[in-house]
């Protein structure tokens, strides 16, 4: 078995966040929508994603921390934009069990947004726990490991312009710096594949 796995090239990835970025262009037309992005993971996916929109738009951020057994999630830096009466397209990197988002989606809507929408690069939507609504997805994927464009292992990784799937976590654990040189044809010994 191969210990990592390329399983979405740049070039789909690029063609996928450029169809995203047309069907929100066209919706939204007109409206001056604020982007919402959830750090870290977000920011790669996110800054295609709007340079492919061509309705004018406003980007922000916001970065979530988890805490407590029950993993509770908690703002660690806010959006900076008044939502009241703005039309709010979250920006997500993966959507998986639903609970971070249940609670993101909540919290947004108690700014009175007019509307409020998520687009998610990555939907992981058989591991659901709560039901959420994910209006945009550019992928539905299983329960693989993923890294890259904006998906990390320990904040490695996120800069790579495809996605790998981690397919051995224990073997990965051990030499996590094997995609690095698979990846990027970084020095190091051979790789195991």
């Amino acid at each position: 078995m191969n210990t990592v796995v390329e399983v979405i090239d740049e070039h789909t990835l690029a063609s996928r966040v450029a169809e995203l970025g047309e069907e929100l262009s066209a919706q939204y037309e007109g409206l001056y929508p604020v982007l919402v992005g959830v750090m870290y993971g977000s920011i790669v996916f996110m800054a295609d994603l709007c340079r492919s929109m061509s309705c004018d738009v406003e980007i922000d951020f916001l970065a979530l921390n988890r805490f407590g057994e029950g993993g509770k999630v908690r703002i660690a830096f806010d959006t900076s934009v008044d939502l009241t009466n703005r039309h709010v397209i979250l920006v997500e990197d993966i959507v998986d069990t639903g609970l971070t988002l249940t609670a993101v989606r909540a919290l947004l809507a108690t700014r009175s947004p007019a509307s409020l929408v998520t687009v998610t690069l990555v939907d992981k939507s058989p591991r659901r726990l709560v039901e959420v609504p994910v209006e945009y997805r550019g992928f539905e994927v299983g329960d693989e490991f993923l890294l890259g464009y904006g998906l990390d292992w320990e904040g490695h990784y996120r800069h790579l312009p495809s996605m790998w799937a981690v397919m051995d976590l224990g073997e990965f654990s051990r030499d996590p710096e094997m995609l690095g040189r698979l990846a990027l044809g970084t020095p190091g010994d051979s790789v195991q594949l």
